[in-house]
This record gives structure tokens, sequence and C-alpha cells, in this order.
């Protein structure tokens, strides 16, 4: 219960050193995007890379090489889909969430608390967390697709919106 064997020690340190070395250097390879936290689908594929070297490390019925294939094939597939996804509107919107306008210009916005299962205090945490102690300094908040808040405190400054794309903004192009 509390120790197997020194071969299994050691199974674990060679082991782990190798699947360690060898996960930085497939994330190194397939670039900076692997381990974004953009949406939910990055959180999932990052939860899925460590899963697997924890059942590589730990599980002696999975070698070394199986779990070396199984870290290629989640990168392989999280470089496919976030590639198809710049490329396609289709596929973007069946991977990923679209930002939701949760608070604007000093009134929450209902139907888009209810559908994203957010709270007013949820809300308010997030201007806290911002430094700000009234919600009359706040043009917007946005739940993103990963599922944070960006509180937006001037809204009206000109150019190119930053809400643009955000479910429920003027600036929503996705209707």
């Amino acid at each position: 219960m509390f120790f197997d064997s020194w071969m299994s020690l050691v199974r674990t340190g060679v082991v782990g050193l190798c699947a360690y070395v060898l996960l930085v250097l497939l994330l190194r390879i397939s670039g900076k995007r692997t381990l974004t936290k953009l949406n939910a689908f990055d959180l999932v594929v990052t939860v899925a890379l460590g899963s697997t070297l924890a059942t590589v490390l730990l599980s002696k019925n999975v070698t070394l090489a199986d779990g070396v294939l199984a870290f290629a094939l989640l990168i392989f597939l999280q470089w496919a889909v976030t590639w198809l996804s710049a490329r396609s509107r289709k596929v973007s919107r069946l991977v990923k969430a679209e930002p939701q306008l949760v608070f604007h210009r000093g009134r929450f916005l209902s139907a888009a608390l209810k559908a994203e299962r957010i709270t007013e205090g949820e809300i308010l945490q997030a201007l806290r967390t911002q430094g700000i102690a009234s919600t009359e300094q706040v043009g917007a908040v946005v739940l993103e697709t990963d599922g944070s808040f960006s509180v937006l405190q001037n809204i009206d400054a000109g150019g190119i919106s930053t809400l643009t794309g955000v479910s429920g903004s003027e600036g929503d192009t996705s209707s």
C-alpha cells in the first residue's frame, strides 16, 4: 500500500522524466496556441494532456510510447481544430462559444445573465477585482469565451469597438 518496489519507483522516475521532456518538445514544436486558454475547447485539451501525463507516470499498463502517441494525437487534433476554426466560421462556431455582453451602460442584462447562468453578484465581484468601486464607472462587462469577465470602462472612445462580435452588443455582427 505504501511501497511496492524499488523498480516501480525507478520506472515512475525514468518514464516521468522522459514523458515530461517529450511533452515539452511536442508543445514547443506545436507552437504557443496549443496551451492557450482562449476557450473551453483549449481548456479541455490542456486538462487532457495533464491527465495523459499522469496516466503515463502512474499506470504500469501504459507504455511511454503509448503516452507520447497520445500527446502527439491531442496536440495534432488541437492544431487541426484551431487551424480549421481560423479558416471556417462554421467550424469556429462549432467549437467556440461567443463572448456575451452581460452588463451595458449601467444595467445588468437579465436575459443574458439567465442564459449564461451568471449572477449580478459575480459581475460585481469581477468589477471589484478590477478595482472598480461603482457600476457608474463601467461601460460594459463581457463574459468571454474562456469564462472570464472583461470590464470596459470607456466604450464611447471612438475607433473600432472591442464589442464587435460580442453577442448582445450593437457591434454584434454574428446575427
